[in-house]
């Protein structure tokens, strides 16, 4: 502990003119901290000021440092817990109470005993010492009053001096003189203890010669001793006269304090009046603006949004704690409330007379689009009401109520006004489908434009309107047979058949580009006033998707948006995206099922129709979920998506009834089947439509269930077929159904293109066969017998030996067939051929070459047996390769 007192004495307080006088190692009590120590310092300079000194030991080295000083007159206290049993624990209580444990109880009582003598050297103030022992204060009490508190201390100090140079050179000098001193220490301590009595004599003697001086020394000893009471008596009156003057300047020192409190108080309080000022009062233009402002004017508006927004500002400033119990704030903040009412019912009135204003200002223009299929522009009447946004804002965030009942009544007056112009909008649509309006009206009452319109639709249309649910020109293909179609003039029949053909086109092209046009006036539309709504409302488009779906949405009207809020505060709903698509659906309500009734009617005009009404409501669903996949917009197009889809599906369901329906006349060649010519342009229809179209997978699977229902009813009517064979039909309709596949390159359709030209080339083979037959019957049914004899085992040279099958037996069945008899079995054969075929498969030449080559393929069959049954017997047919090849040729020739 002496070694620390030191260190702290150099380190610390040596450096601040301070004295160490007593230290305690202590800790806190009730906590596991790192030991400190509580030094009691009084500095050297006066007066003096005695300290209490809290010294820790730093994280970052072995060294101390000073934390905390008290002063000792600051100490009120001192508690050493127990005044009988030995305790480390003490209490200091300063500005508050500070409890210790000291490492040991003889530390905690040495501490306690040097501030209790300090504070009667020093301070001479009354500090209460409790649970402190009797005997441990009165043994501290100083034997007089001179008696220095620091003098005991300093006894304290270790007896063991160092040598200094002078005394260590003449030890050196004496032990060089006694060479023993080292051997014999005992001789050497003698040598020095006579050596010491000669010169205590000497100074003796030398004292009691010189005893006058002495007396003259004592004599100046006692004057100076009279002089030193004197300065003590001085120093004692001092001390006295500083102790008043100490008392006087703590008094003063407590009156600046008190003053400096005030001036403290008083700065502050008018920094709060300051801040009350600054904050809450709102200028008198401001006050103007909110109670007379102009709504109409741009200037007008300006000024009440900045007077709107310096109310907010004043009514939210986050006050002080107390503010709120002063009268004045309390009157300031009754008066902003009631500008803020004021204001607010002026703002609300205004708004509902412009939304009035506005309407009617719009519908007067709805005249001049009536005629025409275009919706009218809303812009005009959104830039009008944008300036009100930041208005509507400050509604938003003030008076809930008030915005929730504009938001209302903008609901339900946009409505009934979008209700007009969009029911005026697709009846002029159906009037351009269909050349009358929904309720049956003649274009006799119309304006002239919509005469027009007229005209042009029955033109298309015919003047009784084509209302029929599938295509005319595929029914009149399912009706006719190939017999009838050659039984009428074919001039005719061309030109009957381009004008149906054309007519379909025409109608589809038309009702392609009337649909387009009306998603095309829907889309900005609604975007727009999406558009508007977010900014006017303010109501932030996040891109997360809600889980609320349309049907819901249109369950949404002013009394389920009021129940998300209670007294004018907005609750939590579920986003601001599901308040945009509720609005947008109470506006639009009438898209979706206006959009339905214009795809019905289309459907019932001609349902390949459905195919353009796919792939154009696909792209523009496509397109809408791009922009935002939440929107009104999306959803109510992905919904009328589902329509649509319904009757494409409707009306690849009715091509394959009517696949199953298909009845062939019993007297007439089949030829190619009505629903194969129908695939066949569907096919081409589809391909031209879904050309880089969003939905080709759809289009994919109706192929893929189409061409199957197309096989299995060729089969169908195949296997029913009475008039033609039903390798002919077989043959005619797949061979017609891979030149599609062929020609339209339908990548889905690839196994069914490969299957189709495998059915055609094996019912080709087979009919060849099955009509060639054996055209030498006796001559084919000798070589059976032949190649039975060679089966049994009997040598093929041998078999000329067999009675039944010599030579002479082959001769005449060989004479029966000369080559006039053969020519005229190939000429009826090709008449039988062309009676089967149909013409506009054009397989004749194809069936008849395939027969030939059949047929020369017997006759090499012939050929062989008679060189290895007959070998050089010279017997050869009547006729050769090359007369067959001639005969069929002049044949084909001939017809």
């Amino acid at each position: 502990m002496t070694a620390i007192k030191h260190a702290l004495q150099r380190d610390i307080f040596t450096p601040n003119d301070e004295r160490l006088l007593s230290i305690v190692n202590v800790c806190k009590a009730g906590k596991k901290k790192r030991n400190c120590f509580l030094c009691a310092t009084v500095t050297t300079e006066r007066p003096v000021q005695v300290n209490v000194v809290k010294v820790k030991k730093s994280d970052k080295g072995d060294f101390y440092k000073r934390q905390t000083a008290w002063a000792l007159r600051d100490l009120a206290v001192v508690d050493a817990k127990d005044a009988v049993k030995e305790s480390p624990e003490f209490d200091l209580h300063f500005d508050k109470v500070y409890k210790w444990v000291a490492s040991s109880s003889v530390e905690k009582n040495t501490f306690i005993s040097c501030i209790w003598k300090l504070n009667q050297r020093y301070l001479r103030k009354k500090i209460d010492f409790i649970n402190v022992s009797s005997q441990l204060l009165e043994e501290s009490v100083p034997s007089g009053e001179n008696q220095s508190v620091a003098g005991g201390d300093e006894e304290a100090v270790d007896e063991y001096q160092e040598l200094n140079a002078r005394e260590e050179q003449d030890i050196e000098i004496m032990m060089e003189g006694c060479e023993y001193a080292i051997s014999n220490a005992e001789a050497f301590a003698e040598k020095l203890s006579r050596e010491l009595q000669v010169l205590d004599g000497a100074n003796i003697q030398s004292i009691m010669a010189s005893e006058k001086q002495v007396n003259i020394l004592m004599k100046l000893l006692d004057e100076a001793l009279k002089e030193v009471d004197q300065i003590e008596l001085k120093l004692s009156s001092y001390e006295e006269m500083l102790q008043s003057v100490k008392e006087q300047m703590d008094q003063i020192s407590e009156s600046n304090h008190l003053i400096h409190l005030s001036n403290t108080n008083n700065v502050k309080l008018l920094s709060e009046i300051e801040f009350l000022v600054n904050h809450m009062d709102l200028a008198k233009g401001h006050i103007k603006a909110l109670q007379e402002g102009d709504l109409t004017s741009s200037r007008g508006i300006e000024a009440c949004t900045n007077a709107a927004d310096a109310l907010l500002q004043c009514m939210n400033v986050a006050l002080r704690p107390g503010h709120d119990m002063l009268h004045a704030v309390k009157q300031q903040q009754q008066r902003f409330s009631d500008l803020r009412e004021q204001f607010a019912r002026r703002l609300a009135s205004h708004l509902n007379s412009v939304f009035v204003q506005q309407g009617h200002d719009q519908s007067s223009t709805l005249a001049q689009h009536s005629v025409e299929l275009t919706l009218p522009n809303h812009h005009p009447f959104h830039r009008d009401l944008l300036r009100y946004a930041k208005l509507m804002e400050w509604l938003k965030n003030t008076d809930y109520g008030k915005y929730e009942g504009l938001t209302k009544n903008y609901m339900d007056y946009l409505s009934r006004l979008y209700e007009r112009e969009i029911k005026d909008f697709f009846e002029v649509a159906k009037i351009k489908m269909t050349g009358t309006t929904r309720e049956g009206k003649k274009f006799a009452t119309l304006p002239r434009k919509e005469s027009a319109v007229k005209q042009e639709t029955e033109s298309l249309h015919g003047s009784s309107g084509k209302l029929t649910g599938s295509t005319s020109s595929l029914n009149k293909l399912s009706v006719q047979s190939s017999g009838n179609r050659r039984s009428q003039s074919s001039s005719l029949l061309d030109m009957g058949n381009m004008s149906a053909s054309d007519l379909d086109v025409a109608d589809r092209t038309k009702f392609d580009k009337i649909f387009e046009q009306v998603l095309s006036e829907l889309e900005p539309l609604c975007l727009a006033e999406q558009d508007f709504i977010s900014k006017f409302f303010k109501l932030q488009q996040h891109q997360n998707i809600s889980g609320t779906t349309t049907n819901e949405a249109e369950e949404m009207d002013g009394v389920h948006l009021s129940r998300s809020y209670s007294s004018g505060v907005p609750q939590t709903i579920s986003s601001e995206k599901d308040m945009i698509r509720q609005m947008m659906t109470k506006i639009f309500r009438c898209i979706e099922p206006e959009l339905n009734n214009l795809i019905a009617l289309g459907d019932k005009i001609d349902s390949f129709n459905s195919l353009y009404m796919l792939v154009k409501m696909s792209h523009h669903v496509w397109t809408a979920q791009n922009v935002d996949p939440a929107s009104f917009l999306s959803t109510t197009l992905g919904n009328v998506l589902v329509t649509v889809k319904r009757n494409f599906d409707k009306c690849i369901s009715n091509q394959m009834k009517q696949m199953d329906e298909v009845k062939i006349s019993k007297k007439s060649k089949v030829g190619i089947l009505p629903f194969v010519a129908e695939f066949e342009e569907f096919a081409a229809l589809a391909e031209s439509i879904f050309k880089n179209a969003e939905r080709r997978g759809d289009l994919d699977k109706a192929y893929i269930k189409l061409i199957r229902a197309v096989f299995v009813s060729v089969e169908k009517v195949a296997n029913e077929s009475q008039k033609t064979p039903r390798d002919v039909v077989m043959m005619e309709n797949f061979h017609h159904i891979f030149a599609t596949l062929s020609r339209l390159k339908i990548s889905c359709l690839e196994a069914e293109k490969k299957e189709a030209k495998q059915k055609y080339t094996d019912h080709l083979q087979s009919y060849v066969i099955y009509s060639l037959g054996q055209p030498l019957e006796k001559l084919n049914h000798f070589f059976e017998g032949v190649e039975a004899r060679v089966a049994q085992g009997i040598r093929e040279e041998e078999v000329s030996y067999q009675l039944a099958f010599n030579k002479q037996e082959l001769r005449k069945v060989i004479k029966e067939y000369p080559g006039k008899e053969v020519k005229k079995g190939l000429d009826n054969l090709y008449k039988k051929v062309d009676k089967h075929l149909c013409e506009e498969e054009n397989l004749l030449q194809v069936v008849w070459h395939s027969m030939q080559d059949e047929f020369i393929r017997q006759y090499k069959h012939f050929e062989g047996l008679i060189a290895r049954c007959y070998p050089g017997s010279g017997i050869t047919m009547e006729f050769t390769i090359q007369d067959i090849l001639d005969y069929c040729s002049s044949i084909a020739q001939s017809h």
